[in-house]
């Protein structure tokens, strides 16, 4: 009995390696398969390529677009101009009054700071506010207790229900059994 089962289990491990042999085998060609393929794509891919380099070369003349504009001659000759309105007066050591209009009004940096920076923080305080109260013990107590009596009313109605649509059966099966 004991070779018997020596030889079983020598014939399931001789199987089980088969199996694993042939597992590998097929795991390694799909593998082979799959790498072949990607250079497939990637040799049509770079004659693409080259085609549509060759295709721009053919465009341009063999040489990119931009350097004809870099490399042109100016059709006329001009003065850089000066700009009309300056909106700053960056590196100047003070505004020369004569320049300012007459109804030119100082705006103090305060206010400046406080329409930049106020605004938003009076928002971001006001979202953190509504978040804490949202998330509170009490208003989770309150959504637990109002869906608490939801489930609650939603079970009596579906209750209710049944009842009727029970009565309703029960009255249509003593109808047909009264005219049978």
């Amino acid at each position: 009995m004991s070779t018997a089962l020596a030889a079983t289990l020598a014939a399931c491990a001789g199987a089980a390696a088969t199996l694993l042999l042939v597992a590998v085998v097929a795991l390694l060609t799909r593998r082979r398969r799959r790498r072949v393929d990607l250079e497939a794509m990637l040799a049509a891919s770079q004659r693409e390529v080259d085609d549509l380099r060759h295709r721009l070369d053919e465009l341009t003349g063999g040489r990119p677009a931009y350097l004809e504009e870099l490399f042109a001659a100016p059709s006329t000759p001009s003065a850089p101009q000066q700009a009309e309105f300056v909106i700053t007066h960056v590196g100047e050591s003070g505004l020369d009054p004569a320049r300012l209009p007459d109804d030119a009004v100082a705006v103090p940096d305060r206010l400046v700071l406080s329409a930049t920076v106020g605004e938003p923080l009076v928002k971001v305080a006001a979202f953190s506010h509504g978040v804490r109260r949202a998330l509170s013990a009490r208003s989770r107590n309150r959504i637990w207790f109002e869906m608490r009596s939801e489930v609650r009313a939603a079970r009596k109605r579906r209750r209710r229900l049944v009842k009727d649509y029970l009565r309703e059966t029960r009255a249509q099966e003593r109808a047909t059994e009264g005219l049978a």
